[in-house]
């Protein structure tokens, strides 16, 4: 039987043009002509979210590229009326997501799920399961992880529109907004690689893909070294809040690549997450280093092994 290909993509907001000048790298290399196009599934995260939604649409990685350089100062547009508003970031989401509802339009237009040309498996978090359509009769109100996809079922989310889900995905607390009532799956997932494999094996779509047969390219859109230094942290919320996010974000990231590897194999699952150099952090809105994100991505990365293992594993 021939591979299920699976390509995963982490969360990071603007680190997201990290992964997609990987992608051009590795599509612009002869030998993997035609790779990308191969993908049955693409999972994605918050801005892999975004990236897996616009691939299966059948955006131009060039497309794609061009929203991050000149479209993230508008997506993160800190401005000083938003801010007395939200008195200073205190008491409200970071931006607005007016700006990125924008852009989704533009590159999406009014697919839904169901138009899109690849199988997507997009990650979310659903903070009240009240209005859910599919929610079982007496079946307790709470929040819950919502995975989005368009395989076909009855189960399927293929009627929703394609650049609400995506403001969906990329909704991340305290930069954004919730977006009716979903958050970013970057909460329970920033690395979707677990999902996307578990989705593989759901019998409610149909025969599902033979374990043995599935292959998983995972990226990540960038690592920063990070520590908290001390044996004993008597910490409390106010000492917490600021690094707790990160600490989720990379815990979750971490445990869901042991997963995948225990469980396929280093021929059948692959990860390229590469680190910045020690003392260099990009948060997920750091618009102003587009640049310094660029020149890292275009020639600090080395790509040999991936390209070896697509050759080997993937085509």
């Amino acid at each position: 039987m021939p591979p299920y290909r699976v390509l995963s993509i982490d969360g990071g907001g603007i680190r997201g043009i990290i992964t997609v000048i990987l992608l051009e790298r590795l599509s612009q290399d002869p030998a993997l002509t035609g790779w990308l196009d191969k993908a049955d599934l693409l999972a994605g995260t918050s801005t892999g979210g975004l990236l897996a939604l616009g691939l299966a649409r059948g955006v131009p990685l060039k497309t794609i590229r061009e929203l991050y350089e000149t479209k993230g100062k508008k997506i993160f547009d800190d401005s000083i009326l938003h801010d007395i508003v939200d008195l200073g970031k205190i008491i409200g989401a970071k931006y607005d997501t007016k700006g990125l509802e924008s852009e989704l339009k533009k590159i999406l237009g009014d697919a839904t799920l169901a138009n899109l040309k690849k199988k997507v498996l997009i990650t979310t978090f659903d903070l009240d399961n009240s209005d859910d359509p599919k929610r079982e009769p007496g079946s307790p109100r709470t929040w819950k992880p919502k995975l989005f996809h368009n395989f076909p079922g009855p189960n399927t989310d293929g009627s929703h529109p394609a650049w609400k889900v995506g403001l969906y995905t990329a909704a991340a607390p305290t930069y954004f907004p919730s977006v009716d009532g979903y958050v970013d799956g970057g909460v329970y997932a920033s690395n979707p690689s677990m999902c996307a494999l578990a989705q593989t094996q759901d019998v409610r779509y149909g025969p599902p893909a033979a374990l043995r047969d599935v292959v998983l390219l995972s990226l990540g859109t960038g690592i920063s070294l990070q520590y908290i230094k001390g044996q004993r942290l008597d910490w409390g919320y106010a000492q917490w809040v600021k690094p707790l996010i990160s600490l989720m974000l990379d815990g979750v990231s971490g445990i869901a690549d042991y997963q995948c590897r225990k469980i396929l194999g280093d021929a059948r699952y692959h990860r390229q997450a590469p680190i910045f150099p020690d003392g260099v952090r990009i948060d997920m809105d750091d618009v102003h280093k587009v640049q310094y994100m660029e020149e890292f991505a275009s020639k600090k990365v080395n790509l040999a092994g991936t390209s070896k293992w697509i050759k080997d594993h993937w085509l």
